[in-house]
């Protein structure tokens, strides 16, 4: 399955994906408003997580490659995991290199997996939860029409500091209205 517009394809994780996957999750600077970074052994072994097959019926992410269509280079990673089957709501989630912030492109790739999601797989809502302190996270994600639902008080550990969190939400039926 490949997802793509006039700037980007999306295809889901293989082997090629792995340098740069693991180049993130080894990053500090990437990972700031995440985690705290792994070890390589760490982000191999949630690289080949993250790179299994994927079905709809499935508790695992559906990880993308985010791709320039001009010149192949990778971008980043985005995901998607259906966290309630019965009420159709998934969680999204995405990273993209540095030099490739500010260009447009995550917005591309998220745009591309809200109607995937909305539209091939049925699905009635997408979250995303962000640290308060990831600024152009939620500016994105309110920009493409996500709803800030709330913040989740000291929710997450990054680098051994408790962080708030944003919770966003977009309903398949908000759509129209944005």
């Amino acid at each position: 399955m490949l997802l793509s517009n006039q700037r980007i394809t999306l295809s889901p994780f293989d082997e090629t994906d792995r340098d740069l996957f693991i180049e993130f999750f080894m990053d500090p600077e990437t990972m700031k408003h995440v985690y705290a970074p792994f070890t390589y052994e760490e982000a191999v072994a949630a690289f080949e997580i993250k790179s299994r097959p994927w079905t709809p019926e499935s508790n695992s992410w559906l990880s993308f490659s985010i791709s320039s269509l001009d010149s192949g280079e990778k971008l980043g990673h985005l995901g998607l995991k259906i966290i309630n089957h019965e009420a159709k709501i998934a969680e999204v989630g995405y990273m993209i290199k540095q030099s490739a912030q500010g260009k447009g492109f995550a917005g591309e790739a998220l745009n591309l997996v809200k109607d995937y999601g909305f539209e091939e797989l049925q699905l009635n809502k997408l979250t995303a939860t962000c640290s308060v302190e990831n600024t152009g996270s939620f500016k994105l994600l309110e920009k493409l029409g996500f709803i800030r639902e709330g913040c989740l008080q000291q929710n997450s550990i990054i680098n051994n500091r408790y962080v708030d969190d944003y919770v966003y939400g977009i309903c398949k039926s908000h759509i129209a209205e944005i």
